[in-house]
């Protein structure tokens, strides 16, 4: 029942509606004896329509009416009229806490006092025997003097039993979850033991304080999900995403104080708001002793010609450790932190030179092609060395540089290893197929990571073999006394979970530790006593660790953001740097003439289009951290999106009932993963042990994919659904899974960049064109509806599509498109429906930092 203006409830005059919810509606009124404003609140008619609870509320509420605190929304009067039950209170001028999260995250300041305010006020609540039980920004209004604490409403005294009916059900649940208890409260602020049913104390409104502080810093729920169900899963099994990662300017402090509230166990928490309002306050005296923390997502290898791997792992959300220059690690004594670049994009290594005066490094900037840049440490001078390119891998005792040949930027790949002098010739090419080198400490020697089929090779000299995986090889470094190498090894390809090893001269290996799920860089101190790196554990940011060759581990520092180590001088001074960017998916829906944004959760990548162009399947690594894809479905109108499971997707079945994907193991297996109810079905492998993409024949019982075996070049195959085997159909070297309409060819791209068609079922391959190899990459992405066009992206920094003729091979551009941002911003995996009437890519941004640092033990 809606009150209309001029109605009288008592002596209060009713003037306009405020605003409406699941316990009442709440009106701006006139106190005619007093002749000020106030807020009224009518409670529900099934709340007063029990006597028995009409008698309970008014002696609940009568005990808040005794709550006397500057942050505590003060409730004036009781009353009843005409069957109305009515609450009186302080007319508050200002917004919510939850209007004011829609605008985005707090800065850290105006989170700790406001922090401190709502403490205080539960505090005060607590002390008077008052539970809150529906703590959230909705309930916290914001004005001149503070934070207001608002709605008692679902508050009750303790020492009272818990009563049945309207006082427990909660705005957004009518009925108990189970069957001792009922829930009150609003879902994505309940804590463990309101879902279950218990009784709540103070400890239960510290778990809310918490999720408020989480969305306050973050501008994020702590708990989320597609349904009631999975949010309820989250607040009882999973932990939040960690603080930093989200908003790397809040200090850890905080953080480490959320997670105490947040402990799922009530006797883990802080176990007053008294407590918590105290560290918050020391927190806010502490100033920058509490540092920032940062996120953490691995660097994930991918294989040549592709940018997925790179774009979805080494994108963190975090923007490097400060805006400003220096920052604190989190260690008694503070090392100091020189910042040594200040332009945007990625860096991809970097090596102090033989005197310890200047600092090489390579880079590459605004979404251009690397190059290596020398800079001195005093950041007296910077320059371009005219290495364009090429990526940084050693520098030698006497200054050579060993690079590796780079045509993408931002993007791992196998390329060319080749010397040159710092003065900025022309390097000379040595190897091929080159994924990391280093120096060995005379100078004389390379030790290389070479990709030779499907297998890395650890070798050194180069073409003595140390080391093989089916796997891959990561960062190598060799031992000051050259008697060593310092390798990563990681069983499965795209899989950041590895271990550190040492392997010598004659080939033995010993692991260091295997404990971490990502590794990424790696260092020698001077003494050949210990091995530094960077790693994540978990989930956890990506910090500084140290391990001796009898396996002892040892934290070295905790950061503000995500570090890569790239070295260690001879007299301790550290090279770094933070990752920082984003990833993003845009796309056009059918019968729409603009694109969307249609990214999901914070690294989301777009893997496959419906036939009809409304379903995008994507992939995303938030939920799982750095080692681990999610597979989404999404309505192209930018609906909220389906988790379908574990994976990196592949493709959508023509009736959309599968969504092909991979599992990356080890051992890797491609999997059908079903879009409704089921069970996901894993498909043999066969010879195969690798896998890049797939997709769907147009008759939907088969699937072409591109994999290779072991110690061979990756090829196209085709398989049989649910149990046939793999049949290759394409020669080593050729890979791609655009098939025909008729489902006749497929089309790949060979090894000297030549577009085929190879038939399906029997017949003859033949050549459709010759590509002009330029900056970026060129992908065909779909065939017409007809069959006689087949669609070439050129991806980049710019995005073109051209069209090509299947049966001339006269090519055209089709169209080229407007990326967000187009400095610093590189486009990949353009999809397309083959009436051309939707499509979807991804993009993304790095933001990198690389520094000097002096001071760490």
């Amino acid at each position: 029942m809606t009150l209309s203006a001029s109605t009288r409830l008592g002596p209060y005059e009713i003037a306009a509606l405020i605003g409406a919810g699941g316990m009442g509606e709440v009106y701006r009124a006139r106190d005619t004896r007093l002749g000020r404003d106030a807020a009224i609140k009518v409670l529900p008619a099934h709340l007063s329509a029990n006597p028995e609870l009409r008698t309970r509320f008014e002696r609940e509420a009568r005990a808040i009416s005794r709550l006397n605190h500057p942050h505590i929304c003060t409730l004036y009067d009781i009353g009843h009229q005409e069957g109305i039950d009515y609450l009186v209170m302080e007319c508050l001028e200002g917004e919510t806490l939850a209007v004011r999260l829609g605008k985005g995250a707090l800065p850290p300041a105006e989170t700790l006092r406001h922090g401190i305010e709502i403490a205080d006020a539960l505090d005060c609540a607590h002390r008077s025997g008052i539970v809150h039980r529906d703590l959230k920004p909705g309930n916290v209004m914001l004005t001149k003097g503070g934070a207001k604490l608002m709605d008692f409403g679902l508050a009750r005294a303790t020492g009272l039993a818990p009563a049945a009916g309207a006082l427990t059900e909660s705005p957004t649940a009518s009925r108990p979850l189970t069957a001792e208890g009922t829930i009150v409260g609003t879902f994505q602020y309940m804590a463990p033991e309101q879902l279950e049913g218990k009784e709540a104390d103070a400890r239960t409104d510290l778990w809310a304080l918490g999720c408020v502080l989480y969305e306050m810093a973050t501008g994020r729920r702590a708990f989320e999900g597609t349904s009631q169900a999975s949010l309820i899963a989250a607040i009882l099994k999973e932990a939040p995403r960690p603080m930093t990662e989200l908003q790397p300017l809040t200090p850890p402090a905080l953080e480490h104080m959320v997670k105490r509230c947040l402990a799922k166990d009530p006797g883990e928490r802080w176990q007053s708001a008294r407590d918590v309002a105290h560290e918050l306050e020391w927190i806010t005296g502490a100033g920058a002793a509490a540092t920032v923390d940062g996120s953490a997502a691995g660097r994930r290898r991918m294989a040549a010609g592709t940018l997925l791997g790179i774009g979805l792992a080494a994108v963190v959300l975090a923007v490097g450790f400060f805006l400003a220059g220096r920052l604190t690690a989190r260690r008694p004594e503070s090392p100091t932190f020189t910042r040594l670049t200040f332009q945007r994009g990625s860096i991809g290594n970097a090596r102090f030179t033989p005197d310890g005066k200047s600092v090489v490094y390579s880079a590459a900037w605004d979404g251009g092609l690397p190059e290596v840049f020398e800079t001195r440490a005093d950041l007296s001078t910077t320059r371009s060395l005219g290495l364009h390119g090429v990526s940084l891998q050693s520098v030698s005792r006497a200054g050579e540089l060993a690079v590796r040949r780079q045509a993408e930027p931002w993007a791992w790949t196998y390329g060319a290893l080749a010397v040159a002098p710092r003065s900025g010739s022309a390097p000379r090419d040595l190897l091929e197929d080159i994924s990391y080198a280093d120096w060995s400490p005379d100078g004389e020697a390379l030790a290389v990571v070479r990709h030779i089929g499907s297998e890395d090779r650890l070798e050194m000299p180069p073409g003595r073999i140390l080391a093989r995986t089916s796997g891959w090889f990561g960062d190598i470094r060799v031992s000051p006394d050259g008697r060593r190498i310092a390798v990563t090894e990681h069983a499965a390809m795209y899989d950041d979970r590895g271990s550190l090893a040492v392997v010598d001269a004659a080939g033995r290996k010993a692991t260091l530790t295997s404990e971490f799920t990502s590794i990424v860089g790696l260092a020698w101190l001077q003494n050949g006593s210990e091995i530094w790196f960077a790693a994540e554990a978990g989930s956890s940011r990506r910090n500084l660790y140290a391990v001796t060759l009898e396996g002892r581990l040892r934290n070295i520092a905790r950061f503000p953001s995500s570090v890569v180590l790239y070295d260690v001088a001879p007299d301790g001074r550290v090279l770094l740097a933070t990752q920082g960017g984003q990833t993003g998916i845009r796309g056009r829906p059918p019968k729409e003439d603009r694109e969307r944004e249609l990214g999901w959760l914070d690294f989301p990548w777009p893997r496959a289009l419906s036939l009809d162009g409304r379903m995008l399947l994507l992939d995303d690594i938030g939920e799982t951290g750095g080692s681990s894809y999610t597979v989404y479905l999404r309505n192209m109108d930018g609906s909220p999106p389906m988790r379908l499971g574990a994976g990196s997707g592949y493709a959508l079945s023509p009736d959309g009932r599968w969504a092909l994907a991979v599992h990356y193991g080890p051992p890797q297996r491609l999997v059908l993963i079903p879009t409704g109810s089921g069970d996901a079905i894993s498909l043999p492998p066969g010879q195969v042990e690798a896998y890049q993409d797939g997709s769907f024949l147009p008759d939907g019982r088969r699937i072409v994919f591109v994999g290779a075996e072991r110690g061979r070049v990756r090829r196209s195959w085709v398989q049989e659904l649910p149990g046939g085997l793999p049949s290759a159909v394409t020669p080593e070297g050729a890979a791609g899974v655009a098939t025909s309409p008729d489902g006749r060819w497929v089309a790949a791209v060979t090894q000297d960049s030549t577009i085929m068609l190879f038939p399906l079922q029997g017949g003859e391959p033949r050549a459709v064109a010759k590509l002009a190899l330029r900056e970026g990459r060129e992908a065909v992405s779909q065939w017409s509806a007809d069959g006689r066009t087949l669609y070439l992206a050129h991806e980049g920094t710019r995005l073109e599509v051209f069209s090509i003729d299947v049966q001339s091979g006269e090519t055209k551009l089709w169209r080229s498109f407007e990326v967000p941002d187009p400095a610093g911003v590189r486009v990949s995996n353009f999809m397309i429906t083959r009436d051309a009437r939707s499509y979807a890519y991804g993009y993304m941004r790095f933001l990198d930092e690389l520094y000097l640092v002096e001071g760490l033990k």
